[in-house]
């Protein structure tokens, strides 16, 4: 294989033209009306809602915007911008009464304080992976990290029970947002179209039945360098462009890449095609200017998250 710096290349308006094609083929095999997409600000679900604005008419195509009390202000600023931008008036759901309702704040701060006894709502927490995979090579073992209303910051490993717990408990908000889309769907006889890449989908970086829970993935084959090309070419605005990618999740401002990826999308993207690819790791280390220790690092993760979230890409198992 031809391995460089390239690879990853695509056509933008090839490729947005084929994926528009199969959005409304898609819909019209479903024998839907339209389309509802979740939009948050991010550059996927900007993505998503041009291309479904590129595939039907406005008034078949709905915006929705699912925020709760710990996201941050510009990520309603932003989904607003951008679906103005594309001629498409947002609708907003407000999903902190329903979180609250399951008890996800209350769940996720009995375990953190279990950790931190001092955390209180004045407080701001975020569980992140080690960083420095390459180097390191350090195994997918979660610390809560606590904000102070000072500014003041504490970190500590997490045990296994209370991640799980915040994990479980903050899974409510993606359930919920997947709840909210298909009652705004359901309304209007549409197809729920999802945003997910590739990066987050082979490795697990999704919550089953939650952002999983679509009819439609038109960009779950593309990296996420791949949809930074493609948002170049749909006009996205610059600030959403330049954004760090973020889960949006914990109260405290957290990245992409320090919640999971733990490497720059730039550098991740290439290191993931080449492990899906087998290409040799002394050839991606010339390539990529890297040791071959630090590429087996990354090929190393890439297997455990592979292998330790395969059961969220099963289907339902059937007893014959």
């Amino acid at each position: 294989m031809n391995f460089n710096h390239q690879v990853l290349d695509i056509d933008p308006p090839r490729e947005t033209e084929r994926i528009v094609a199969a959005l409304r083929d898609h819909v019209r095999q479903l024998r839907r009306r339209g389309v509802v997409v979740g939009i948050s600000g991010g550059v996927d679900s900007s993505v998503a809602l041009a291309l479904c604005v590129r595939a039907f008419p406005p008034q078949r195509v709905i915006a929705l915007m699912l925020p709760e009390r710990d996201n941050s202000a510009d990520s309603e600023r932003l989904a607003r911008q951008v679906a103005g931008e594309f001629g498409i008036e947002p609708e907003r759901e407000d999903i902190t009464p329903a979180l609250e309702g399951f008890g996800c704040y209350g769940r996720r701060d009995e375990a953190i304080r279990h950790v931190f006894p001092e955390y209180t709502q004045d407080y701001q927490a975020k569980i992140v992976l080690p960083p420095n995979l390459l180097d390191d090579g350090a195994l997918n073992v979660f610390s809560v990290t606590i904000v102070a209303p000072d500014g003041e910051e504490q970190s500590k490993p997490l045990p296994t029970d209370e991640f799980l717990q915040i994990v479980a408990a903050s899974n409510f908000k993606q359930r919920t947002r997947m709840s909210f889309l298909y009652y705004h769907a359901e309304r209007h006889h549409f197809a729920v179209v999802g945003t997910a890449n590739k990066n987050e989908h082979d490795m697990g970086f999704f919550v089953k039945y939650g952002d999983a829970g679509v009819d439609i993935n038109p960009l779950v084959h593309l990296y996420k360098t791949q949809i930074y090309q493609l948002a170049r070419y749909l006009g996205l605005p610059e600030e959403i462009l330049t954004r760090p990618p973020t889960s949006d999740t914990y109260s405290a401002p957290c990245t992409q890449e320090e919640f999971f990826f733990r490497l720059p999308f730039a550098t991740l993207d290439l290191l993931w095609f080449a492990y899906e690819h087998d290409v040799p790791v002394p050839l991606v280390a010339a390539v990529m200017e890297l040791t071959e220790t630090q590429v087996q690092h990354a090929f190393d993760d890439f297997a455990r998250k592979y292998a330790t979230t395969e059961y969220l890409r099963r289907p339902p198992i059937g007893i014959p």
